[in-house]
């Protein structure tokens, strides 16, 4: 039996296999108006296909708790119920195929309110639908990025509300995980790492502090998301920045065993995105030590991600306990049957709609 095929249990719900999506933001959602942030016939298409591909559990791209925590304004977003009814659509087709759907839920912070890639990605601004950005401390991402405003302690308390709220909805919607974005330089991140938190309240300083705000949202979604389902949680192993500058692979693990107490079953673990211009050594498989790091010394079970392309390599991480799942991004962009290919290559089992079976 493939390691890589085999089901995987977390609390009561089981994944097939450990082929998953990790999430990848389309940038496809209207802009403005009654259908802001509501996925469409893109989205449909765009998932559906992973699903009949044997993906084992595809992870919804970021999808915003705000309309100001939207990256783009062309993100998905979960903070209204016409939102909720558009993801019905996805979620349903997806469990037909048994593949589990999860969300990623997310504010964006000081990274939002930019272009879509393919157009530059630069910020925006009221013109183009854009707002006024909010992070920890009122410092900008990079050169050429507007200084966002510092929020207080009412606005995080806020914050923390529209996370427990899109969990409530995500529930609604029809999805069996919840994972919390605190990746990537993104407004969880932001107040982990002290690269981007300034502040000197009790959210800022000390590693209790800069971690405060991310186990608020983590109890608040908790709270509301069922018990027998599970929460995941994405994070920057390191911002690639020198110790004392940054948060650190030894932050993370330390982190780790903190989101494990307070509730959270998987850790999606990627890096950077926090700092611009750092120098990161890319290659196959270049976060997978950071993942299997966190497994071995916190027991917390672990996703890894990161140029995993080929079925061999998935299958040696999985097997070799560095991971227990692996998560595919671009590798599903370019061919979304990727699970389906690889349990052929691996004899592995995979779901095959039965529209399908001739060409196996």
């Amino acid at each position: 039996m493939s390691a890589l095929f085999e089901p995987r249990t977390l609390r009561s719900l089981t994944v097939p296999n450990r082929v998953w999506m990790a999430p990848m933001c389309q940038y496809s959602a209207e802009a403005t108006g009654p259908h802001a942030g509501v996925a469409n016939d893109w989205h449909f298409a765009h998932y559906a296909a992973r699903a009949t591909g044997g993906t084992g559990l595809i992870l919804l791209e970021a999808t915003a708790v705000s309309p100001e925590g939207r990256i783009s304004p062309y993100d998905l977003g979960i903070w209204n119920d016409t939102q909720v009814e558009a993801l019905r659509r996805i979620t349903g087709f997806l469990k037909g195929q048994g593949t589990v759907p999860g969300l990623q839920i997310a504010h964006a912070g000081r990274k939002a309110s930019t272009d879509r890639p393919w157009k530059g990605g630069a910020p925006v601004g009221a013109d183009e639908h854009g707002w006024q950005p909010v992070a920890p401390s009122a410092v900008p991402f990079d050169e050429g990025h507007p200084v966002p405003e510092e929020l207080s302690r009412d606005q995080i308390r806020a914050v923390v509300g529209q996370f427990a709220a899109a969990a409530r909805r995500a529930l609604d919607a029809g999805f069996e995980v919840v994972e919390i974005h605190g990746a990537h330089g993104y407004l969880i991140g932001e107040f982990l790492s002290p690269h981007s938190n300034r502040r000197t309240d009790a959210y800022g300083g000390s590693f209790e502090n800069r971690a405060r705000f991310a186990l608020e949202v983590v109890d608040a979604v908790r709270e509301v998301w069922p018990g027998e389902l599970p929460v995941f949680f994405r994070i920057s192993a390191t911002d690639w920045l020198e110790e004392g500058v940054g948060w650190t692979a030894d932050d993370t693990v330390r982190f780790a065993a903190l989101l494990k107490e307070h509730g959270v079953d998987l850790l999606d673990v990627s890096t950077g995105g926090n700092a611009p211009h750092v120098r990161i050594p890319v290659g196959p498989g270049y976060q997978v030590p950071f993942a299997a790091r966190v497994k071995a010394e916190t027991g917390l079970p672990v996703a890894a991600v990161g140029l995993i392309t080929e079925a061999e390599q998935a299958e040696k991480i999985v097997a070799n306990g560095e991971a227990d799942a692996v998560l595919l991004g671009r590798e599903l962009l370019r061919n979304p049957s990727w699970a389906r290919h690889a349990a052929r290559a691996l004899g592995g089992d995979v779901h095959v709609p039965d529209q399908y079976h001739r060409a196996v």
